[in-house]
């Protein structure tokens, strides 16, 4: 695995051992930073369940100010740890080593607003459905911010989505099992 794009394009990346990671695939990737690329300049990213942290750290090559990487497997961490040394990116990176639910707990109580958040669980999971739950209730997108979605069930997934009228579902993609669902966080609706 290795950054595709921007300042560090090229860099190897390590990788997590074993079945319990899923890296999201180079076309993927490719796929996705291409459609956020016009967003990614000056924004806070936060990649919820980062894995090796590769998609957060493509985002910091390709000009996001500030990432924040999370997620609860130890494992995990190291290898964030390892790739964050590894990029020697000069912009902040916060790592948080923490279930996902209690880390936007933690986002709230430091008063944390982000421009874009990964959302890459386990595919088998109701994990999205709830981190939406906390993200709208804790308020912690900006305005006009953007969710991205990492999915094999967007058919079940997307009417689960519309119960939250705060967001707009702009965009939608298929690479084999991979669907890619795009919110946008919509002030306007949100009185309503």
């Amino acid at each position: 695995m290795r950054i595709i794009g921007g300042k560090h394009r090229g860099t190897k990346l390590y990788t997590l051992e074993g079945l319990n990671t899923r890296p999201t695939l180079d076309r993927v990737k490719e796929a996705l930073f291409n459609i956020l690329q016009f967003e990614l300049p000056q924004s806070t990213v936060l990649d919820l369940f980062a894995g090796s942290g590769a998609l957060g750290l493509e985002a910091i090559s390709r000009g996001a100010q500030r990432v924040i990487l999370c997620d609860k497997s130890p494992e995990a961490i190291h290898i964030i740890e390892k790739n964050v040394d590894k990029l020697k990116a000069n912009q902040p990176i916060q790592i948080i080593h923490n279930d996902y639910l209690l880390a936007l707990e933690l986002l709230k109580k430091q008063k944390e607003k982000v421009d874009i958040i990964f959302l890459d669980p386990p595919y088998q999971s109701d994990f999205v459905e709830k981190a939406i739950q906390k993200i709208v209730q804790f308020q912690l997108l900006n305005e006009n911010g953007i969710i991205l979605i990492e999915t094999d069930r967007t058919e079940e997934i997307i009417p689960k989505i519309d119960q939250f009228k705060a967001f707009e579902l702009y965009d939608q993609r298929k690479y084999g099992r991979a669907g890619l669902l795009f919110l946008k966080n919509e002030k306007e609706k949100q009185k309503t």
